[in-house]
């Protein structure tokens, strides 16, 4: 069974959704709680709000497999990203709201959480490498956009509501500040969302282990308010009236990085 679809594009540009799926192996799913089996920190329907990206010719990768099983946004030595916060884990153990994901004494132990990293982890980023190196190669740079959406209000991690559109460049060295300057300008005029960058959110770890400008290589993590596209309680509705109120202001922010790396020396159409 693949882990992950890989859907190539004709651009530099490789959109990366890390947290879009909702797999969970039966065995797994026995040992959750119901909570956890409820899968409340997906990031739902981001393939579905990116469905443009084929029409700009940007590639896409998505797991099969829930970040519950494993976070593929998180290193594979289990660090934290955030230092001084509250963080999860590799392969978590409690939701957003603090509730536990796997029943009494089912928590994956550190064999189990090497399996997982090999069977799932593993081969998701060797195909991310994979084809940021065939993108960079083919196109002189490559631009690697990381798609998330998380709830408003997730008082484990901030207070009061999330912005809308928040960006993460690692504190600035994921990218070229030029590009991330064109996509905050962008955000600034993109009225009624709010937009913040590197906030609480500064990207995960495929944006700080990915993002290098100086070889080419510009990675930012977009964290969307789910507020803004969707309803944020069970069954986690799609809004299509919302969604196509931002989604011309995803497609324009992807349209100024591509425009961006037209305009570079090295770029290759």
């Amino acid at each position: 069974m693949s882990v992950f679809t890989l859907t190539p594009g004709g651009t530099p540009l490789l959109i990366s959704m890390p947290h879009t799926a909702t797999g969970v192996p039966p065995e797994l799913a026995a040992r959750m709680t119901a909570a956890g089996r409820l899968l409340p920190d997906t990031d739902w329907h981001i393939d579905r709000l990116y469905g443009f990206a084929s029409e700009l010719r940007a590639g896409v990768i998505r797991p099969e497999m829930s970040r519950y099983v494993i976070d593929l946004n998180r290193a594979p030595d289990g660090r934290a990203l955030y230092a001084d916060a509250k963080n999860t884990e590799l392969c978590p153990t409690s939701t957003f709201a603090e509730q536990p994901i796997w029943q009494p004494g089912e928590e994956p132990d550190e064999a189990e959480i090497a399996r997982r990293r090999e069977r799932y982890w593993r081969p998701y980023h060797d195909a991310l490498s994979t084809e940021l190196r065939r993108l960079k190669d083919r196109h002189g740079l490559v631009l690697l956009w990381d798609a998330h959406s998380i709830r408003s209000h997730v008082p484990r991690f901030f207070e009061g509501r999330l912005p809308d559109l928040n960006f993460g460049t690692a504190g600035g060295v994921s990218t070229s500040p030029e590009l991330i300057g064109r996509l905050m300008e962008i955000a600034g005029n993109a009225a009624p969302y709010s937009a913040v960058l590197d906030g609480r959110f500064k990207g995960g770890f495929i944006t700080r282990a990915y993002g290098r400008p100086g070889e080419g290589v510009h990675a930012v993590q977009l964290e969307l308010a789910q507020i803004a596209y969707m309803e944020e309680d069970p069954p986690y509705a799609y809004r299509a009236d919302l969604a196509e109120t931002l989604q011309p202001v995803l497609r324009r922010l992807l349209a100024a990085m591509m425009g961006w790396a037209r305009a570079q020396p090295d770029f290759r159409p």
